[in-house]
């Protein structure tokens, strides 16, 4: 199963794991299967329209997904997926 990498901000979803699994074949099926296993973390990645948010960038392994197929890139069992919330202030 891939693994997910939980950033702070997140982690009261998954009970303070920084680390957890899904399964699917995409991007986009593991993202579902987060949610399912965590409701509600899959609003703070994706919008209502099922794309991920403009501020939250998904990395797999160590490629944007936004510079491959985006949610539609295949994951292997061994892949690692990074949920990384955009930070802005100054």
């Amino acid at each position: 199963m891939p693994t997910i990498r939980i950033p702070t901000p997140m982690r009261t979803f998954t009970s303070n794991q920084s680390e957890v699994t899904a399964t699917g074949a995409t991007v986009r099926e593991v993202l579902k299967d987060l949610d399912a296993r965590f409701p509600g973390i899959g609003a703070r990645v994706l919008d209502e329209r099922g794309a991920v948010r403009r501020y939250v960038n998904v990395f797999l392994n160590d490629e944007d997904i936004r510079a491959l197929r985006e949610l539609d890139t295949p994951v292997a069992d061994t892949d690692r997926l990074t949920l990384i919330p955009a930070m802005a202030g100054g």
